[in-house]
């Protein structure tokens, strides 16, 4: 009978979830109690003011008398180990002899010096997460969760079909690109689909994949972890220079047509032509990134690549501009010959939006609440981007440094700088006043003028002109040094 209550009192008791290792010793069963509950303070485990379960629901838990618990507990009272209060239960005492504080993590020498608190994120790269069309997407959701619609438990690699099929509507209708429901690959999104798409290609005997310069570093990043040497291929007003790409010998190259990140420059006519003119000779593979290709304001939307080539292009697309980066949902159309692989490799790794999320995403889509989303945001961020524009312009400062670029489209410009200032610094500089920027210098390997990566889509207009106003405090205090 004390080896059946033994082995029941090894056990994580339900309602602290603590772990009571009560060893046969010998001793009286509730002594072995008291030690192993002294135990637990003493180690940590159980921390000054936790709350102890109820000695009847203990001793239920571990198959004991309730006079074992209440042994127990009457001894580690008088130890000064807990608290025992009419209305309160049994605690840990909060001055108990001897117990350990938490462990506190130090801190390194680099977290020394705590960052400035930011009144002004200016980093590019993210949408107003707050205009998340929360109704919409709590309607989709209960529309799924309450109308069967995720019996599909296990759905295709591929994706839930409900949503590839709204989804090749939808690029058929905004972007150009004609494809059916079984072209579309669902994802995590960008990074995802560049590293699915690069480990394939590796396996497929490709070595090099180019990638714009300036750029985005996380994507170059995923390829190189897929198994490709990433060669980075210079980006000026026109795009992707593709006469330099000719002479890497890469055997893909991973660019964003309609708005370059973050130089915002659009691929000319004559460039998409040589581009595809060099991938069908290379039976090269062009990866594009199509990331905010939604928010045009300046100039008529620039259809696809992929909607002139779908021999060589592998369109790739998310809703973390659009929506929330968090949803990390995407999709994906590669050639025809890379499907079959790009699915397998999607299967095996087990990687995937949630069932719910991708059908909640779908109806979302269906039913135009995501059309209408889209239309607020657009208006949204044009507002914030012509009030950021006006407040830097209000300064000679700036305005004397040069153009601002990359207006046109997007949720972010590039501010020229003088070119004595070095862009980390004037960055810098900015983080200690409370403003987060990006120096243009972090997207490049090669030495280009100094300049700031500014993204406008969290910055309400009513902030513009402060983070104007320190902005040129921060160039004019670097010119008097």
């Amino acid at each position: 009978m004390l080896h059946s209550i033994q082995m029941s009192l090894n056990r994580t008791n339900r309602i602290t979830g603590l772990l009571l290792d009560v060893p046969d010793d010998g001793r009286a069963l509730h002594e072995r109690l008291t030690a192993a509950i002294r135990a637990a303070v003493l180690a940590g485990r159980l921390g000054p003011g936790d709350a102890l379960p109820p000695s009847r629901a203990l001793a239920e838990e571990l198959g004991c008398s309730r006079w074992v618990v209440n042994e127990a507990y009457v001894q580690l009272v008088a130890e000064g180990h807990l608290t025992a209060r009419q209305g309160s239960g049994t605690r840990v005492a909060p001055d108990a002899p001897d117990v350990p504080t938490r462990p506190v993590v130090p801190p390194s020498r680099a977290s020394a010096r705590a960052p400035s608190p930011v009144v002004a994120d200016l980093r590019p790269g993210a949408p107003d997460v707050a205009r998340f069309p929360a109704a919409a997407w709590n309607r989709a959701m209960h529309h799924v969760l309450t109308a069967g619609g995720g019996a599909d438990v296990f759905p295709p690699p591929g994706g839930v079909q409900r949503l590839r099929e709204v989804v090749s509507g939808y690029l058929g209708r905004t972007r150009g690109v004609a494809v059916s429901p079984e072209e579309v690959v669902v994802t995590c999104g960008t990074t995802h689909a560049v590293g699915l798409l690069a480990g394939v290609l590796a396996r497929r005997s490709a070595s090099r994949l180019a990638v714009e310069d300036p750029g985005w570093s996380r994507l170059g990043d995923a390829a190189a972890h897929a198994g490709l040497a990433v060669e980075p291929v210079a980006v000026d007003g026109e795009g992707v220079d593709v006469g330099r790409l000719r002479r890497t010998g890469a055997d893909a190259v991973l660019c964003s047509p309609a708005h370059q990140f973050p130089t915002g420059a659009a691929l000319s006519a004559e460039r998409r032509r040589a581009l595809l003119a060099w991938a069908a000779e290379r039976s090269a593979v062009v990866l594009e990134d199509d990331y905010d290709a939604e928010f045009r304001y300046d100039r008529k939307p620039i259809g696809a690549l992929a909607a002139l080539d779908r021999d060589n292009v592998a369109y790739l697309g998310s809703v973390s501009k659009t929506l929330h980066p968090g949803l990390r949902m995407g999709w994906m159309v590669p050639p025809a010959h890379l499907r079959d692989p790009v699915v397998e490799a999607l299967e095996r790794s087990g990687a995937g939006p949630g069932v719910f999320d991708q059908l909640a995403l779908a109806r979302l889509i269906g039913t135009g609440d995501y059309d209408r989303h889209l239309r607020r945001a657009r208006t949204l961020y044009r507002e914030r981007r012509e009030a950021v524009l006006a407040a830097l312009y209000g300064h000679a400062v700036i305005r004397d440094a040069g153009p601002v670029e990359g207006i046109a489209a997007g949720l972010h410009l590039v501010l020229s700088l003088p070119p004595a200032h070095d862009d980390r610094d004037v960055a810098d500089r900015l983080e200690r006043r409370g403003v987060a920027v990006m120096p243009l210098s972090s997207y490049t390997r090669r030495r280009l003028r100094p300049a700031l990566v500014i993204g406008y889509g969290r910055l309400s207009p009513s902030r513009a002109p402060f983070a104007a106003a320190e902005i040129a405090a921060a160039l004019e205090s670097g010119a008097r040094r």
